[in-house]
């Protein structure tokens, strides 16, 4: 029986994305890999994550370069997959691509260079062709010594298209052809000369003018902040502070037995309370900007820097949490982001963003609302300043609380009021026992 080849394509890899780049190859044409195997590693804009393959098989050619951008959809590698029965042409002649059933994929391709019994070590490679299909044998030991033992085959014809790609060091198992059945040409070797000499002088020039590409993680950012400015008619009020309640309350807190309550962790329980009180603010605009999304729970976004950048894990239904499990999962979800491992899952479904710039040694910020959320809280240092007591002169700790919203789901009254209150609980603590 012959093998059938399966293509694999680039899924949804979470809301919204339609994309993804290509970070590295974890597979090589010519391997046989086992089914949900991971073949490539790419780079959403929410994540870097590992794609398995639900075909077991030899790779018979993989689409896409690191560092360049896969659609949706498109193709990532096929695999010539051994069919448990049935014709291996599909009715009308054409390439039985679709037409065996999903349990072949479990079985090897013997003669395909599965490791034998004993041995240990990365699977071999064998040779492919892109003109036709490869028979396959009975299930004994590989009868075809060539094919354990040469490298891979491309599909090539002419001595002359190879005498050119030996004489400019051109890779042809690197190249995709252009001609029928995948046949490598004179045009695919001219091509791929012409990049090798034209990639130098990019990269020079780009080094020269200091450009640097837009791409992953960046490139979303980029993309989403400009949608963001233009489509959200956004304004921005701020209030100073009096933290200092607030911070001795978290020491108190801190002295007792169990985790420590960090102080993003009080802002996030005065943040769901104050979106108890003022739910227009938990909002979007619906896709046409014809209508306003009230939302039930409050998925509560934070900015985190990680080592690909900013990024805002989400915290799922924060008001049901209490202030320690707040604490907990935001403490999970820093650190996640610190090591490049959130899911897409965990960057996406926000309804409310807080930003505490706060960190980064600065006061105040008129920050960009993370589309299509309405509104985000701006948290700036806190710091000893000057400041009128209780009529008296003091020394306290003072911080800046600024707050962009989305001017067509409220007015300046709505948002400032939400503020002021925000600031009354930073000011005296015990404001949230009236709300709890």
């Amino acid at each position: 029986m012959m093998p059938v080849v399966r293509e694999f394509t680039l899924p949804d890899l979470g809301e919204g994305l339609t994309g993804a780049e290509v970070v590295r190859w974890m597979v090589e044409v010519g391997e046989v890999i086992a089914v949900d195997q991971p073949v490539v590693e790419v780079e959403t804009a929410k994540a870097v994550v590992e794609v398995p393959c639900p075909y077991g098989g030899v790779v018979t050619a993989r689409y896409g370069e690191p560092g360049e951008e896969v659609a949706v959809g498109a193709p990532l590698v096929t695999v010539a997959v051994a069919p448990v029965d049935g014709p291996t042409d599909a009715p009308g002649g054409g390439s039985a691509v679709s037409a065996a059933p999903a349990t072949e994929v479990e079985r090897p391709l013997v003669g395909y260079g599965v490791a034998e019994p004993g041995r240990s070590g990365r699977r071999r490679r064998v040779g492919v062709t892109g003109a036709a299909p490869v028979a396959v044998a009975a299930p004994v030991a590989p009868v075809a010594p060539a094919v354990s033992a040469a490298p891979a085959v491309v599909p090539v014809i002419s001595p002359l298209v190879r005498r050119l790609a030996r004489e400019q060091g051109v890779d042809l198992a690197a190249l995709t052809g252009s001609g029928p059945d995948g046949l490598i040409v004179r045009a695919d070797v001219e091509r791929a000369v012409a990049a090798k000499v034209s990639a130098p002088a990019a990269q020079a020039a780009a080094v020269v003018e200091g450009v640097i590409p837009l791409r992953g993680l960046r490139k979303a950012v980029a993309e989403k902040l400009s949608r963001s400015h233009r489509e959200i008619p956004a304004a921005t009020c701020w209030v100073d502070a009096d933290a200092t309640e607030l911070m001795a309350l978290r020491r108190q807190l801190n002295s007792a037995p169990g985790p420590k309550v960090s102080v993003l962790a009080l802002l996030a329980r005065i943040c769901t309370v104050a979106l108890a009180r003022f739910p227009e603010l938990n909002s979007s605009m619906t896709e046409d900007g014809s209508g306003i999304i009230r939302h039930q729970v409050v998925h509560l976004g934070f900015a985190a820097q990680g080592e690909r950048g900013l990024v805002v894990p989400v915290v799922r239904e924060a008001q049901a949490l209490t202030t320690e499990q707040l604490g907990e999962e935001l403490g999970r979800l820093t650190e996640a982001a610190r090591k490049g491992s959130l899911t897409p899952a965990e960057l996406t479904g926000g309804t409310f963003t807080l930003n505490n710039y706060g960190v980064f040694g600065v006061d105040g910020s008129t920050p960009i609302l993370n589309h299509p959320e309405a509104a985000m809280l701006g948290v700036g240092r806190i710091v000893a300043k000057p400041w009128v007591h209780e009529g008296q002169l003091a020394v306290r700790e003072v911080t800046q609380l600024s707050f962009t919203f989305d001017h067509r789901v409220c007015d300046g009254g709505t948002a400032g009021g939400f503020l002021r209150f925000v600031a009354d609980c930073v000011e005296r603590p015990g404001t949230l026992l009236r709300q709890l």
